[in-house]
């Protein structure tokens, strides 16, 4: 077991419940010591909710231990359905209450002969998943509860809705800008003449979810969730699937394509390409933006992208293909997705990187010194360390990364703010030149820790004032070669002398 004090993708009770808090008239109970009952205040801070949290922790303490769990979870399901009244309860246990080992199936068993409401037990091994792959597969439980439970009751709607229409399927709380994708995700539909049959898990009725058979096609937007519910929507119904993430101007030409296709092949006649030029040459300013002068002073800089898979193959291509920025590599923590990965960018980067460690995406930042860095809030950090810009572009993220304003990643108006995250991201020639003439940024003080636990080395004053006459933009080279030679060494404290015998080992 390896400790971490930061994760990439949180425990599989974070997934179940994101999908759970996101649907309309849903609670979710969740079977759990306390400490493992953060996600509420996690998601009202987030998210800026201005009501509760519709969670509740079934808190196992030494009593419970003692007696077990069953009358405690079963008095908590009855009693929040008599308070709250909702559709669904979801029963999840969490890491830590699934040692316990209990039968929690039977707790729902008896739960629901005095319930109102369905009662769900989240159908997660929680020692296997990480929180994206269980929301994944709480979305395409909980959707085929409710078909199932609609056709057995003869309710399930036949045929298709008479316009073209979509589901959408994967907008979640706690997801990056998914909010704001969604509204221009349906923008978007609208201008192509498509109804949206339905959005989900995000302000979704359960009750809904019998009418998802009704539309024409599937859109799943990100690869972490959704794509497990319309796999069974495709298998159940033969419900195409359009999952091409509409990121960038060269992929949502050719997500609208592939709508084109799936639509036309339904008795539909549209020809979406005068739309794509239009929108390309006048809505979306990346195309001009990346022929600008401006855009030129990018081209061939290096940078590094780390996320998820959606996020990360996204903008990677986007980098290289439409703004001639050179990828050294890049990489996602879904390793469970590795193949899929490495297939979409592979040939726009010289490096993959398919990791969970966010102390080797560190070092591998640090080794390769881009001038710019795509990633989490992680690899945000590690850039102020190394004195390197990043644009945060995938979860995990910080309140910033929940924006008041209207900042969509995807679609046509998500390609302007992804070029403007981009051009912003990196330090440019007349700001590198400004910082050399008055002596780098205000903060005078010289980081001396490196991104590995090992290299944390000390200064004396000297030699930091002399790194401090070193321009701003190779500064952090400087200060890792001596610190590298100095570690090679086995000095402890690096001095001026340290410092001239570093310069003059590597032929400066």
């Amino acid at each position: 077991m390896k400790l971490a004090y930061w994760m990439y993708a949180g425990p599989a009770h974070i997934g179940t419940l994101r999908v759970a808090s996101s649907f309309k008239n849903v609670h979710a109970i969740m079977h759990a010591p306390l400490g493992d009952d953060y996600f509420n205040v996690m998601r009202s801070m987030l998210e800026r909710e201005r009501n509760f949290t519709p969670v509740t922790a079934s808190v196992v303490d030494r009593n419970v231990l003692a007696r077990g769990s069953q009358e405690k979870v079963v008095d908590n399901i009855t009693r929040k359905d008599a308070e709250e009244h909702p559709d669904l309860i979801v029963l999840t246990p969490t890491c830590t209450s699934s040692i316990l080992q209990e039968d929690l199936a039977n707790f729902v068993e008896r739960a629901s002969l005095e319930a109102k409401a369905d009662v769900l037990l989240a159908d997660v091994n929680h020692y296997r998943v990480n929180e994206l792959q269980a929301a994944d597969r709480t979305l395409q439980q909980i959707v085929q509860y409710y078909i199932e439970k609609a056709r057995k009751k003869g309710q399930l709607p036949e045929g298709k809705t008479e316009k073209p229409s979509v589901n959408i399927i994967g907008i979640s709380t706690l997801g990056f800008h998914n909010q704001h994708d969604c509204t221009e995700l349906k923008r978007l539909m609208a201008d192509l003449g498509i109804e949206v049959n339905a959005v989900i898990p995000e302000g979704a009725s359960v009750h809904e979810l019998k009418n998802l058979p009704r539309a024409w096609f599937n859109l799943v937007p990100y690869r972490e969730l959704g794509v497990m519910a319309a796999r069974y929507l495709e298998e159940q119904f033969g419900i195409p699937t359009v999952d091409i993430t509409p990121m960038g101007v060269v992929e949502t030409a050719r997500c609208i394509r592939k709508i084109q296709q799936i639509i036309n092949a339904q008795g539909a006649d549209v020809d979406y390409e005068e739309f794509i030029n239009q929108q390309t040459l006048y809505v979306s300013q990346a195309a001009w933006f990346s022929r600008s002068i401006d855009c030129q002073n990018l081209t061939g800089k290096k940078a590094v992208v780390f996320g998820d898979s959606t996020h990360a193959a996204a903008m990677t291509k986007i980098l290289a293909r439409e703004m001639g920025i050179h990828v050294v590599w890049a990489g996602t923590y879904c390793k469970y997705d590795a193949e899929w990965f490495s297939q979409q960018v592979s040939e726009y980067c010289d490096e993959v990187l398919i990791t969970e460690d966010h102390g080797a995406i560190g070092d591998a930042i640090a080794r390769v010194e881009p001038s710019a860095i795509f990633g989490t809030q992680m690899e945000r950090h590690v850039g102020k360390r190394l004195d390197i810009p990043c644009g945060v572009i995938a979860a995990p993220i910080h309140i910033q990364n929940f924006p008041i304003g209207y900042k969509p990643f995807m679609g046509y108006e998500g390609t302007n703010q992804i070029a403007d995250l981009v051009y912003n991201s990196f330090t440019l020639g007349m700001e590198d030149h400004l910082l050399e003439i008055f002596g780098g940024h205000d903060t005078k003080e010289v980081i001396t820790k490196g991104i590995s636990a090992d290299s944390d080395l000390a200064w004396t004053k000297e030699a930091q004032a002399e790194l401090n006459k070193v321009p701003g933009f190779v500064r952090g080279k400087v200060k890792r070669n001596t610190e590298k030679f100095a570690r090679d060494r086995n000095f402890s404290q690096i001095t001026l002398e340290v410092m001239y015998a570093a310069k003059e080992a590597v032929g400066a």
